[in-house]
């Protein structure tokens, strides 16, 4: 019988590895939840398999690696092709992130890094030229994060 894919042991993996997941190693995750290296990474496949984890990404301080601007565009296109456009958009050189919004007539959220007012520039009149609006922009000063604690054990 196939375990449930969010058990307590499941959830505890998951935490570690949103709290540190290049500095923990299956061992030191093995430690923490009580089972061997070897099922840690068995479960980290199987949750990998299923779609749970999706993957492992750096965080990017982008001001100090020389891109100082850090825009929000909020766009707006198609409903039936926000999927599209927004896959479409994710290929513009300086976009970073694109998601989707389920309400209100701004349904792309779109991140962009530049350096200049006029990489940012660019970004949005290739944007425009998908076919998507451009509603509003936002600059961004910071961005703190923290892992989700729906995953403790018990959570």
């Amino acid at each position: 019988m196939a375990e449930p894919p969010l058990d307590e042991v499941n959830r505890a993996i998951i935490q570690a590895l949103q709290a540190d997941a290049r500095g923990r190693s299956s061992t030191a995750i093995a430690d923490v939840v009580g089972i061997s290296d070897s099922a840690v990474r068995k479960r980290i496949a199987r949750l990998e398999d299923a779609g749970i984890i999706r993957g492992y990404h750096a965080d990017v301080n982008y001001q100090a690696a020389g891109f100082p601007l850090r825009m929000l565009l909020y766009c707006t296109a198609p409903i039936d092709q926000r999927a599209d456009k927004g896959a479409q958009i994710l290929q513009i050189q300086g976009v970073v992130r694109v998601q989707e919004l389920l309400t209100g007539d701004r349904n792309l959220l779109v991140t962009v890094v530049g350096q200049t007012d006029a990489d940012i520039t660019s970004v949005a009149r290739s944007i425009v030229e998908l076919g998507v609006t451009v509603a509003d922009e936002v600059l961004v000063r910071s961005t703190a994060m923290t892992p989700f604690d729906g995953f403790e054990p018990n959570g």
